[in-house]
């Protein structure tokens, strides 16, 4: 079993070669970046047999974390096995294909009804064409220049309490953000630590004081309710003391409590350990194909039509998973943010299709005789509740 495992760490399992692309064909959609989310859409594209390709670029904003959680049936396991598993899954579905690359260009070409996208291969650069766009290309965080930090990121220091925050639970725990964020990251991580010093690297200042206490009303007196300690000092550098990772550990499986141990360092004064460490840093865009081509940012995200499918300014073109303006960065939020946007997206190529039929222009395909109404498309395509896929009830 451990050469199957051993197959997950790889960056991408391709279900097909870049050089067996066909250059002359127009796919129904692309799919750009192979996420959660990404996988989502092909799988569910693939279950209605459209034609499509997963372009990734093997670069994930969980990949430096030991485990993924709060995924029903995957609750633990290795990041990079939970995408093994899936493109297992969907390598069964033929009509839908997944390769390395990156996306470097996406051209709109005839009133938004085609799209070019241009992206490098580990053989060379050559473009393709689709009908749809999907834009599952993520968020990067932006980690700041501390020594130690983007070493340890995601063992040891998280930023999402449902992801990591159990493992380190009744340990000590650290603080890193400036002052207005240390009430907030207080109250999310109350029921699991309380043992809490929040490092807020010099931002404890009457200004931010005055922010903090118009953001967070009485904030001081929460802290002091759960004996949280605030360390105004500059940090130096983290250092890591013991690792609580276990590089023998099956990776489809759920863990254990993590024990790590830190020092953090300062520019004056003695060294504070610390268990672990719940962050708050800012993000942005993985990748700027989308702004590149006109797709609008609302509050540095892929503005998204909810109403629409997930679908953007631009017709034709759909943004899922962290990268779109839904606000919400959590795996079983990306699955359904993929789903929702392949029924949509299917739906509305069947539209154009009927229409193209209908016209004269075209010819119907043998075996696409779905209802073309969004909710019966969505009701064959979604399963059942606790199916790992479920999207919930149709809404429209």
């Amino acid at each position: 079993m451990k050469n199957i495992y051993t197959l997950g760490l790889l960056p991408l399992l391709s279900l097909a070669a870049a050089a067996a692309i066909p250059q002359n064909k127009t796919y129904d959609a692309i799919i750009v970046g192979g996420g959660p989310s990404g996988l989502s859409a092909l799988m569910g594209l693939g279950r209605v047999r459209r034609n499509v390709l997963l372009i990734d670029s093997g670069e994930y904003r969980n990949g430096p974390t030991r485990h993924m959680h709060d995924v029903l049936g995957f609750d633990g396991v290795t990041p990079a096995y939970y995408r093994w598993a899936a493109r297992e899954q969907i390598s069964h579905y033929d009509t839908v294909t997944a390769v390395n690359g990156t996306v470097t260009k996406i051209e709109a070409l005839n009133n938004n009804t085609l799209f070019n996208v241009v992206a490098k291969y580990p053989d060379g650069e050559s473009t393709v064409s689709a009908q749809k766009i999907v834009l599952a290309t993520g968020l990067r965080d932006l980690l700041p220049s501390t020594p130690g930090l983007e070493e340890n990121w995601g063992k040891g220091i998280f930023w999402c309490p449902w992801c990591d925050g159990h493992e380190h639970a009744d340990q000590a725990l650290g603080l890193l953000s400036g002052l207005d964020d240390a009430p907030g990251l207080v109250r999310e991580i109350s029921t699991l630590n309380s043992d809490i010093i929040a490092f807020v690297n010099g931002t404890d200042t009457p200004e931010n004081r005055a922010a903090t206490e118009k953001s967070f009303p009485q904030w001081e007196k929460y802290l002091q309710i759960h004996n949280v300690t605030i360390e105004n000092r500059t940090i130096a550098s983290i250092n890591r003391l013991k690792d609580g990772s276990d590089p023998n550990a099956d990776p489809s499986l759920p863990t254990n409590p993590e024990y790590d141990l830190f020092s953090v360092n300062f520019t004056e004064g003695e060294s504070v350990e610390r268990a672990a460490f719940f962050t708050s840093f800012p993000d942005e865009q993985k990748s700027t194909v989308g702004q590149d081509m006109g797709v609008q940012l609302y509050g540095g995200r892929l503005a998204a039509d909810n109403a629409k499918g997930l679908s953007t300014n631009i017709q034709g073109v759909y943004a899922i998973g962290d990268a779109n303006s839904d606000n919400v960065t959590n795996v079983p939020h990306a699955l359904f943010t993929g789903k929702r946007t392949a029924v949509y997206l299917h739906v509305q190529l069947a539209r154009e299709e009927a229409n193209r039929e209908l016209a004269g222009n075209g010819t119907a395909p043998a075996t696409r005789d779905l209802d073309l109404d969004p909710r019966s498309v969505w009701e064959r395509m979604n399963g059942h509740p606790g199916d790992i896929l479920y999207a919930g009830e149709f809404e429209q």
